[in-house]
């Protein structure tokens, strides 16, 4: 796996660029003189978290015949105030519609990703106390 990163401006905004040419733009906050440009370094680690973890839970959810309509996730976290400033507590929600969903599986397939697959949340629960819930609509 190899991803590269280019300075776009004289700033801090940059790209990253994977090895398929997909692209994710970062920027730092305003406060040090970024300009709101993209997402900052530790929203984009917030994002592959949820990213991560959705692969594995509709991946589950395929394989038990439950048709997903509607999939959201919302992160929200904190971190410490010491530097570096890393995150101490990190929440998933999943939000999951569906035709027949049977709401057991969906927080079963939450379980599943959170507790054995998902390689992003085991790279940050040495540092995090990662929690989750599930709202099946």
């Amino acid at each position: 796996m190899k991803v590269t990163l280019k300075r776009l401006n004289d700033d801090y905004h940059m790209e990253a660029t994977n090895a398929t040419g997909n692209t994710i733009q970062m920027d730092g906050s305003p406060g040090i003189g970024g300009q709101n440009l993209g997402a900052r370094p530790m929203e984009v680690v917030l994002m592959s978290l949820a990213g991560c973890s959705s692969i594995d839970v509709i991946s589950i959810l395929k394989k038990m015949k439950q048709e997903v309509t509607d999939y959201d996730v919302e992160v929200t976290a904190e971190r410490r105030d010491e530097i570096p400033s890393i995150f101490t507590k990190i929440h998933m929600k999943f939000l999951v519609k569906g035709i027949d969903l049977d709401g057991e599986k969906v927080r079963r397939a939450a379980q599943l990703s959170a507790e054995k697959y998902c390689s992003v949340s085991k790279i940050l629960e040495p540092t995090a106390e990662i929690t989750w819930d599930v709202v099946v609509g």
